[in-house]
């Protein structure tokens, strides 16, 4: 694993990138990707040989590191049987993960409909509940992502939706609990659930509880911020599905396989929903993959009415065989469990320990693998580090903060004015503390900004 330096291939494959190649959420002109030679584990590196940690896990999917050896043998393995076939048989590699993922996904969630990706799940989630209920609105919150499709965007509560906002696209937002900055000017956690609660069931009413076909939430919230909901809240915001006859979709995209220490975040708050989206996690995002995992009830509506919907490459055998040997190592090689246990032993104690130690971190919040330090000019009003979506000059501190940890060989995901640290989940607590060790120097750079 040692990186080999040529920067001429590197170059060539800049110089090909930047001629031909559209990038996602960016000004074209003003970006500068860094052209990758190769992975391995929780590392990848440049073609100038410069080695990087990857605290990113990617866009948070590769739960089991780059290159495991079990899964790229069991891609190949697929491709030399099987490379592809349609989505109307019965496949061995799609009966299997269809089986590996059910046996895993909380209460009755026993069916599986799969999908390229996470954005396609959730909007097929949506179209279910629609067609299940006869109710056209959905609820989500602010402070959310669900994906880049039409109907996943304009369901995400960040700015991310602004440009492709129909405004007729039957999504309310309401606040989710967030108590370091609450909505409900609360000062417990206590108060917080109650008063999100209270303040979500006041908007079905005013929406017309039978015109609302379903919620959809984030489990955790993962780009938005890692706000791990108070206890209680997950489970009213069942109660009041169940009250109204709303379908209650829980978003796993990112938080799901392990990333939280349990096979699914849902399991940690002891809720089960109608419908529960998955990606990512599934096979580390070795081959695209999503899904949705289907409740009895909503599986009978489609028991004799046909379901308008489908993908061609609907549970790809390629895609399928990764997920089967990605559920099969993750059981055998104790991942989820590495995943709870140096989250409780090693990366929130010591998180909270450079939070004691810089200025910068006005809050640490997170459970498993995935974490979040809220950065802040000042302590006692939380005003963060740069504003709401900044761009540009407003951006500076946290640009500066993302350069010295690259500079230090750590790969940072950086949102508006957090960090995440959401390392693969089979990573060693011996790299967890060199990434951490480089944090901390990092953070060093920020705190030249607080007042």
């Amino acid at each position: 694993m040692t990186p080999q330096p040529n920067p001429e291939a590197g170059a060539a494959v800049k110089a090909a990138d930047r001629d031909h190649v559209f990038h996602s959420w960016s000004a074209q002109e003003l970006i500068d990707p860094l052209a990758v030679a190769g992975a391995q584990g929780s590392y990848f590196w440049d073609y100038d040989g410069r080695r990087y940690l990857d605290f990113s896990s990617g866009l948070v999917f590769t739960n089991i590191g780059y290159q495991h050896p079990e899964v790229v043998a069991a891609i190949q393995e697929q491709a030399a049987t099987m490379t592809t076939f349609a989505p109307a048989f019965a496949v061995e590699a799609r009966s299997q993960a269809a089986r590996l993922i059910a046996e895993r996904t909380p209460g009755d969630l026993n069916k599986i409909f799969f999908t390229n990706g996470g954005a396609d799940a959730v909007e097929h989630a949506i179209r279910m509940a629609r067609l299940h209920t006869g109710r056209p609105k959905v609820l989500s919150a602010y402070r959310s992502y669900h994906g880049g499709t039409q109907q996943a965007v304009n369901l995400t509560g960040d700015p991310r939706r602004w440009a492709s906002d129909s405004g007729t696209a039957g999504v309310v937002h309401f606040w989710a609990p967030y108590l370091y900055r609450s909505r409900f000017y609360a000062e417990t956690e206590e108060q917080e659930c109650a008063r999100a609660l209270e303040h979500l069931e006041t908007t079905i009413a005013f929406e017309g509880p039978s015109t609302v076909a379903a919620i959809i939430l984030e489990t955790i919230p993962g780009t938005a911020g890692i706000m791990v909901p108070p206890p209680g809240y997950l489970a009213g915001v069942r109660e009041l599905c169940d009250k109204y006859g709303i379908v209650f979709v829980l978003d796993e995209v990112m938080a799901g396989f392990g990333r939280t220490g349990e096979w699914f975040a849902a399991d940690l708050f002891d809720v089960t929903p109608d419908l529960l989206t998955f990606a990512k996690g599934v096979n580390s995002g070795y081959v695209p993959l999503g899904g949705v995992a289907i409740s009895g009830a909503i599986a009978e509506t489609f028991g004799k009415r046909p379901y308008p919907g489908g993908l061609t490459y609907s549970g790809h055998p390629l895609a399928c065989a990764a997920a089967v040997a990605t559920i099969n190592v993750m059981a055998k090689e104790g991942i989820v469990e590495n995943a709870a246990g140096l989250g409780a032993s090693v990366l929130g104690p010591e998180l909270r320990e450079l939070a004691a130690r810089h200025p910068s971190v006005g809050e640490v919040r997170g459970v498993g693998m995935f974490w979040a330090l809220e950065l802040v000019r000042n302590r006692q009003t939380r005003e963060p580090l740069v504003p709401y979506n900044a761009a540009g000059e407003a951006n500076a501190p946290m640009a500066a903060f993302a350069a010295a940890a690259k500079a230090g060989g750590l790969w940072p995901f950086v949102n508006m004015n957090r960090t995440h640290v959401v390392p693969p989940c089979n990573i060693t607590e011996a790299e967890l503390k060199e990434g951490l060790a480089t944090l901390d120097a990092a953070l060093s750079v920020a705190d030249e900004y607080t007042e």
